[in-house]
């Protein structure tokens, strides 16, 4: 009903009677625009929820274990860089084996925001073409399958937690404002990549090689404290994780998660760049938005 009352204000302003010569003001390219996009695209969640488990089923048809081959996959992996790193830094693998798991865990969404955000509107040209449905649909489609896939990935970190008991007092509350952050960076930075990459496709294979990039400089299988503890150069150079964003976001997640508690200024940051972050998405959406299914 709302979409219909919007088409016939439309239409009755594009064909209004208006002064010789003057037409009729745009409203597509308006702040307004871009975030009623994200409201009602928020409104249908019921398509993007079913579009998402959808795209699940797709990928493992057929299969016996389904999902859970990246629970598999997460946890080989993570055990395999767990041990191998805590033998070369010396550090204790009841200590070294939760930072790396839940590192992984993290920077699976992460990533999967970036790289798969980056091709979203390409990848669902179809579905633009032809489904009136908002831009940001697919974008929240994107995030809620990332988010099927953290949740099964969160079994790797229940077991860990039985194996290496830790006390987890209060602050593990804070991985609820922790992983919210997480989701709406996930949106705005699929919303933003998939823009730009849909206009210029040399972005998106440009993002994959950055992204394997800032898995190495972002602290997942090493530790800040093990390099500030070995004074000097090294110590120096330590501080240079500050400057990588990506640090402060795992930080605020994954602190609760393994029993360690996270200083303020991580919060201050992550909340500083979610809202940069934010305004940059709608000023990529208010320009163009609206040229995105002449694009794909």
């Amino acid at each position: 009903m709302h979409d219909n009352n919007q088409q016939r204000a439309d239409v009755a302003r594009m064909v209004a009677s208006t002064v010789e010569g003057e037409v009729p003001a745009s409203q597509s390219k308006t702040f307004r625009a871009a975030f009623a996009d994200l409201l009602q695209g928020a409104r249908q969640r019921e398509l993007w929820f079913m579009l998402g488990i959808q795209d699940i089923k797709q990928r493992y048809r057929r299969s016996v274990l389904g999902p859970f081959w990246i629970t598999i996959a997460t946890g080989v992996m993570a055990a395999a860089l767990g041990l191998l790193y805590s033998m070369l830094f010396q550090i204790p693998t009841a200590q070294f084996l939760p930072h790396v798991t839940v590192g992984l865990i993290m920077w699976n969404f992460i990533s999967g925001a970036i790289k798969e955000g980056s091709t979203v509107f390409i990848e669902n040209e179809g579905l633009i073409k032809q489904l009136p449905a908002p831009l940001s649909v697919h974008v929240y489609r994107l995030v809620w399958r990332q988010t099927l896939f953290l949740a099964h990935n969160l079994i790797i970190w229940v077991l860990l937690i039985i194996i290496f008991p830790r006390h987890l007092g209060w602050e593990f509350l804070l991985i609820i404002p922790g992983l919210a952050l997480l989701l709406i960076n996930g949106v705005w930075v699929a919303m933003f990549f998939g823009i730009v990459a849909t206009r210029f496709r040399d972005i998106a294979p440009l993002l994959e090689a950055l992204t394997q990039l800032l898995f190495y400089v972002t602290p997942i299988v090493w530790m800040t404290d093990t390099l500030e503890n070995q004074g000097g150069a090294v110590s120096e150079r330590a501080k240079l994780a500050q400057l990588n964003p990506l640090y402060h976001y795992m930080e605020v997640v994954r602190a609760p998660m393994i029993g360690q508690p996270v200083e303020a200024y991580h919060w201050w940051i992550v909340i500083g760049c979610t809202l940069a972050g934010i305004g940059l998405a709608a000023l990529a959406m208010r320009q163009w938005r609206f040229r995105v299914s002449y694009w794909v």
